[in-house]
């Protein structure tokens, strides 16, 4: 199959410039000014439009068991909906039990990642520690193609990791040449204070923020990187979402450690009050965590990601309905944690971030897609426009307007933490491996057709470029 993405502006993470795009047999085939449609191409019509590298969400939960429900998004209509918004690859988290056997997790899920619609990968979480985890991280890293390995510094009782499986997972990521992330909220404090405000009566979503204030992020950002500083390993912190956390984070890069951060969309535009609202409903459905924050709080990130301090953008798409957010209507502790956004972040970052000039639109490409596929190391096969990369691009356009809403938008909630909010610039065509999934509203993701993405360890990806260097076998 041929894709000719005809007369627009390419813009790349540090270049903009006129150009066509031929998409042939899932790569990109050429790049250049009037390039010749060959027999049976399809060809779309780019003229005023720019043609972008595809979102790459670095933090979704499809499908995830938590609290006591499974998030009401599966692998297909969370990929498909993604499409939707210009985003055609996820790397998404396999979280075992503690004491699960942790391969044993990560087949489950790749079982359940069958039916993507888009491209994936996964972040593997350790939630535990013995000498069969240390074992299986390298089966996970050598042959699986796991890079990246997920530590939640929260939820005491049930996924928390302590400071013994942070020394010892950290040092194992070094070893395999691996990128540990974290969850950085001191889940102690978190506890504690949830006892407190429950003790003391506060048992709506209003006590959800002060059971979770910034000093709690900020100490855990500063004991994770205090980790990474004396192991010597890199550390990507999700979803940073204080400036408590961003100052530390710009602290050790300033001390020159290699730390990254990482902002929802959701912390950049929404704030802690929304906690405040009197229909129970519409204020459970933004209890996630980190908790949305004060407004000081959104104009640090939006500096952080400006100076490159910050260096991806993601959703933390964890979707779960008005049914389940009411298991915890006596008790605040036990609604289900998350919110949606994976089909909403390109524009919203667009609409925000380059309608406002807080972003250049080669900046936009930056923190929505190349530099997760950098970090993450699958660039130039994903986050790129270059001949032989994967064809995964987005037809822009810069004009066209739309009002978010859970009545209309394509991710299995039944709520939006952004309704109501209009965006301009919005995404005319979607193409996974040269294939048009979204097309001016109509949605074609197909079930089943994304492929799983490999993402070599640092130390092998070292290995290769040594052997092309040298003409090794």
């Amino acid at each position: 199959m041929s894709v000719l993405i005809r007369g627009g502006t390419v813009v790349t993470a540090d270049q903009t410039f006129r150009a066509d795009v031929l998409c042939v047999d899932g790569k990109i085939a050429a790049i250049g000014p009037d390039l010749e449609a060959p027999t049976g191409v399809t060809i779309l019509d780019a003229g005023g439009q720019y043609v972008m590298p595809g979102g790459i969400d670095p933090h979704t939960h499809m499908q995830l068991p938590f609290m006591g429900t499974v998030a009401s998004e599966d692998f297909y209509t969370g990929t498909a909906a993604a499409m939707a918004g210009g985003t055609t690859s996820i790397i998404d988290f396999v979280i075992p039990e503690p004491e699960q056997n942790i391969l044993d997790a990560y087949r489950t899920w790749r079982e359940w990642s069958q039916k993507s619609a888009a491209d994936y990968g996964f972040h593997v979480a350790i939630t535990w520690w013995d000498e069969t985890v240390h074992a299986d991280m390298g089966t996970l890293a050598r042959d699986e193609g796991i890079n990246s390995f997920k530590h939640f510094m929260a939820y005491k009782g049930a996924i928390m990791a302590d400071d013994e499986l942070l020394y010892h997972s950290f040092t194992r990521s070094l070893e395999l040449g691996a990128m540990p992330t974290v969850h950085a909220e001191n889940g102690e404090l978190v506890f504690q204070l949830q006892k407190k405000l429950i003790a003391e009566g506060m048992t709506g979503p209003e006590g959800h923020p002060l059971s979770r204030p910034p000093a709690a992020e900020g100490e855990a950002a500063n004991r994770a990187l205090r980790f990474a500083e004396v192991i010597g390993v890199p550390l990507y912190i999700v979803h940073v979402s204080t400036s408590d956390a961003l100052d530390e984070i710009k602290r050790a890069r300033s001390a020159g450690q290699r730390a990254y951060g990482e902002v929802l969309a959701g912390h950049l535009l929404i704030d802690e009050s929304v906690y405040q609202n009197p229909d129970w409903d519409v204020a459970a459905a933004h209890v996630m965590s980190p908790p949305f924050r004060a407004p000081e709080h959104q104009a640090a990130l939006w500096k952080g990601l400006q100076s490159g301090d910050l260096q991806t953008t993601a959703t933390d798409h964890c979707c779960f309905c008005a049914d389940q957010k009411a298991m915890g209507r006596d008790d605040f502790t036990l609604i289900p944690n998350g919110t949606a956004g994976v089909e909403d972040r390109m524009a919203l970052l667009w609409t925000h971030g380059v309608g406002t000039g807080r972003l250049t639109p080669n900046e936009f490409v930056a923190v929505t897609s190349t530099n997760a596929a950098k970090i993450f190391n699958i660039f130039p096969k994903k986050g790129c426009i270059g001949v032989g990369a994967d064809a995964d691009l987005v037809v822009w356009d810069p004009a066209a307007t739309k009002t978010i809403s859970a009545k209309t938008h394509h991710q299995n909630i039944d709520s939006n933490i952004f309704e109501g909010m209009k965006v301009t610039g919005l995404a005319s065509n979607t193409l996974s491996r040269g294939v048009v999934t979204w097309a001016n509203g109509d949605l074609r993701a197909i079930k089943g057709a994304g492929q799983y993405v490999k993402r070599p360890t640092y130390h092998a990806a070292f290995e290769a470029l040594a052997k092309q260097t040298t003409g090794k076998k």
